[in-house]
């Protein structure tokens, strides 16, 4: 039975009001809920970055691809060569590989030729326009890394992602002086233990 308060006035019984329960968490319980899923999401990508540089450890050195062209501008070759590397035997037939270095000289031979030109009028012009007769080719540079870029992600989904391999273009120093230039890296990708847990 509820106990009420009695009124002497008017005789009428008024009853005590209800707890409220608030149904709402507070804003710092959650914010303590944030700050749990946040470390756990940080010690699950911790985990996944040291089982990647565990699996990297045990795959092998990239194979280098180094320009063998008569041409280069900024590091950039108009060739690169297509003899097939003895690392990446039983990896991918030597018809594909050269077929990939194909289709990369195929797209420097397009974009170098209008690079020179425009590289051997900015520098008759260079004096006159206080070196801004270069831009032009600068840009014309990084457009063609970035086509090269293109074709070579395009090579990567299209077939040597399946095989575990990755291509990408990196600068690296010349073997025979200390300039910089352009090569093709081919990175072994590492296999995916399958047995893994989740």
């Amino acid at each position: 039975m509820c106990e009420g308060t009695h009124s002497p006035n008017d005789g009428t019984v008024s009853l005590p009001a209800p707890h409220r329960v608030n149904a709402r968490p507070s804003r710092a319980m959650m914010e303590d809920f944030d700050e749990i899923y946040e470390e756990e999401e940080e010690e699950e990508e911790d985990e996944e970055r040291a089982a990647e540089e565990q699996l990297l450890k045990y795959a092998p050195d990239p194979v280098v691809v180094r320009g063998s062209g008569h041409v280069t501008v900024f590091g950039l070759s108009n060739k690169f060569e297509s003899e097939f590397p003895s690392a990446l035997t039983g990896k991918v037939a030597p018809e594909e590989f050269k077929a990939s270095i194909n289709r990369v000289n195929g797209c420097l031979k397009k974009t170098l030729p209008v690079n020179v030109r425009w590289l051997l009028c900015g520098c008759l012009c260079c004096c006159c326009t206080l070196g801004f007769s270069l831009w032009p080719v600068i840009c014309l540079s990084k457009r063609t890394q970035r086509s090269m870029e293109k074709l070579l992600d395009w090579e990567n989904s299209r077939l040597y992602h399946k095989l575990c391999l990755h291509w990408r273009l990196s600068k690296r120093k010349c073997e025979t002086n200390n300039m910089m230039e352009y090569v093709i890296l081919i990175e072994f990708l590492p296999k995916i233990p399958i047995f893994r847990p989740d």
